[in-house]
């Protein structure tokens, strides 16, 4: 049986990229990955623009919350295999010790929940974020990991937080990122 690698996306309040990330990591992982989400300070309430953009891609919103990442740093949760940071303010957070030492990576995102104006504007914002969230994600999801040591696989995840993610590059062109969950 193939191993599941085990991901836990941070952010700081974890209502909106952390959210994201989780979906998107287990729709597009397809099995292979468990992704769970938290935040440093979390809001308690995960936000609506971030739930429309996951169900977009049928992704099950109901049992998602805004929680703590401090749940994930007791000798009881589940061992993580990669913590990828989502927002600067929370890269530059002492993080917990995650159980298992976990490989560590930020890939930075601007904060779609920042943006003031109608709703309309809002949406666009998360719709943004959230095909940068996916082109780095497809990155990630599609890395040879049992093929790859250590070493390589840190400068894989180190190097995809470091892709160009505005404009959208190339390589994630609208056409590229219309979900299709199998």
């Amino acid at each position: 049986m193939d191993k599941v690698y085990n991901v836990l996306v941070l952010c700081t309040g974890n209502s909106a990229r952390s959210i994201m990330g989780e979906g998107l990591i287990n729709t597009l992982g397809k099995g292979r990955f468990k992704a769970y989400s938290a935040g440093s300070h979390p809001g308690g309430v995960v936000n609506p623009f971030a739930i429309e953009q996951l169900k977009s891609i049928g992704y099950p919103t109901d049992t998602l919350r805004s929680k703590s990442w401090d749940e994930f740093a007791t000798p009881d949760a589940p061992q993580m295999d990669f913590v990828f940071t989502v927002c600067d303010k929370a890269a530059g957070e002492t993080c917990p010790i995650w159980p298992g030492h976990p490989m560590t990576a930020h890939w930075g995102f601007e904060d779609p929940a920042a943006v003031e104006g109608s709703d309309e504007e809002k949406r666009r914002a998360f719709q943004t974020i959230f095909r940068q969230i996916m082109c780095r994600v497809r990155a990630f999801i599609s890395l040879p990991l049992d093929r790859l040591d250590a070493a390589a696989i840190k400068r894989e995840i180190v190097d995809i937080g470091k892709t160009q993610v505005m404009p959208l590059p190339e390589s994630c062109a609208k056409d590229d990122l219309d979900p299709v969950v199998q």
